[in-house]
């Protein structure tokens, strides 16, 4: 039975002459025991990166790892994965009213309604004959490798609710985003890189904001939640110790602060002590690990050419996608990519191309480099944004739309060259056939990819068994390999 917290003693267990009683105690042991057996500490160096909640794990394991590459913003299905030849015949008409009678709109409620044709050229590609717009000419080229799924549609119709019911299935905050479920249930391969990195970067149009709950670990410990590094300069501020504090001066710290917290952590039982202890333990290995992670030089010129990098680490989503293969490399589990640049109200007949010109290259080129080095066979690479654009105009734009969009998925156990589900003849709404997939399918499919089964992935939280799926969620076996 565990004693009541006693406030009086832990005053008196962290005043100074406590503190330096047992840091000469704690130190000196520790360098006696290591003279004694050089063994004792190597266990606790070879055990890397957290340990995961799943073990053993539910399904044989296609996915070590995820690289969620999302368009901010929502990009328009019609102008990039689904070409619609009869919307284009309708444009600038009068949009169906019977589509649309009693539909949640965004904008565009109680206005009349006008059909936009496709601004873009489609085209069939590869031996799959998927059909992929002319916005992007590199993309195209992985026809056969990748699965496109038309039929996604979510709940949530602005930006940030729609963000957080594709991160974290659900709009309720605290609630754990994707990122941090798949590293809670698989655990990181890395301890001198967090588990969950979050990248962002922002377009010359429709940079809509995204906030840092999207990559909250909610619930579970913090030592679970995404990490965002900076795109632009010093991927992380401060990582180098202050002049005149060496290593080995800064190893001791750390390593007095962490017998301290272990201290505080066997007095009161509270998983934040242990994420701290962690968290210091980290920080302290990052100093090394992430001035070799941002260290572009070692890549050739043919690969920072592939990706359309003009300069290494300039904050461009190009730079970004390569540090997401350098981020793989290295046993990060969860690499989410955010694109700030698809909000488009309005011009989007101009706007919309500089944005997938500003992502069609280096997606493409991330997926090739994976495949070249071994890694996309079990590296999951999931392409889209938070819904799609209405098939009605909102002046020289589209609205946002949540009842069809288009995503794309290669590597990792998905089935390459396949068109997955379907939309009406005007692309208004998925089409209810059997290969329609909601936002908790997708997560479902994710977590079965890697090996886990969504509806045993659980955290008991006030009272309640929770998961990422909620009560939904259905595996969809025909994009599985």
């Amino acid at each position: 039975m565990r004693t009541p917290f006693d406030f009086d003693r832990f005053a008196n267990d962290i005043h100074r002459r406590s503190f330096l009683t047992r840091s000469a105690y704690g130190l000196g042991g520790m360098a006696l025991a290591s003279l004694f057996s050089p063994k004792i500490f190597a266990a606790a160096t070879a055990q890397r990166g957290i340990p995961g909640a799943i073990q053993p794990l539910h399904f044989p394991q296609k996915a070590k790892r995820v690289i969620h590459l999302c368009m901010a913003g929502g990009p328009s299905h019609l102008e990039a994965f689904d070409w619609k030849p009869k919307l284009k015949e309708l444009d600038g008409k009068p949009f169906p009213d019977s589509m649309t009678k009693g539909q949640q709109l965004a904008q565009l409620q109680n206005t009349p309604l006008k059909a936009r044709g496709p601004s873009a050229e489609f085209k069939k590609h590869g031996q799959s004959g998927q059909e992929i717009s002319n916005h992007f000419p590199h993309i195209a080229t992985l026809a056969d490798r990748i699965c496109i799924v038309r039929s996604m549609h979510t709940e949530q119709i602005n930006h940030d609710p729609a963000h957080a019911f594709m991160n974290s299935g659900s709009i309720i905050k605290g609630r754990p985003s994707m990122g941090s479920w798949l590293l809670y249930g698989l655990g990181a391969e890395t301890d001198n890189l967090p588990g969950f990195v979050v990248l962002t970067s922002q377009g010359k149009s429709g940079a809509q904001p995204v906030s840092a709950r999207q990559w909250s670990s909610g619930y579970l410990p913090s030592k679970y939640q995404g990490i965002q590094l900076q795109s632009k300069g010093e991927a992380v501020h401060y990582v180098g110790n202050p002049e005149g504090v060496c290593q080995s001066t800064q190893r001791q710290i750390v390593e007095e602060i962490n017998r301290l917290n272990g201290i505080l952590a066997d007095e009161k039982l509270d998983p934040e002590i242990q994420t701290r202890i962690a968290q210091y333990e980290l920080a302290f290995k990052m100093q090394s690990s992430v001035p070799d992670l941002t260290d572009f030089t070692k890549e050739t010129k043919e690969t920072l050419e592939s990706y359309g990098i003009k300069e290494a680490g300039d904050g461009s989503f190009a730079s970004n996608c390569l540090m997401a293969r350098r981020l793989a490399e290295r046993g990060v589990r969860f690499i989410q990519l955010y694109h700030r640049a698809w909000d488009h109200h309005g011009n989007l007949a101009k706007d919309f191309p500089i944005a997938a010109k500003d992502v069609d290259q280096c997606s493409a080129a991330l997926v090739n480099d994976l495949a070249q080095r071994g890694l996309l066979e079990d590296t999951l690479v999931i392409w889209g944004g938070e819904f799609g654009r209405t098939p009605m105009g909102q002046g020289s734009g589209r609205d946002h739309h949540i009842k069809a969009f288009s995503i794309w998925m290669a590597g990792g156990g998905i089935k390459p060259g396949t068109t997955w589900g379907s939309t009406d003849d005007l692309g208004y709404s998925y089409v209810s056939d059997g290969q329609d997939m909601d936002v908790h399918d997708l997560h479902a499919t994710m977590l079965s990819l890697c090996g886990i089964d969504h509806k045993r992935l659980t955290v008991r939280y006030q009272g309640r068994d929770f998961r990422l799926t909620d009560i939904h969620g259905r595996i969809i076996k025909g994009i599985c390999a």
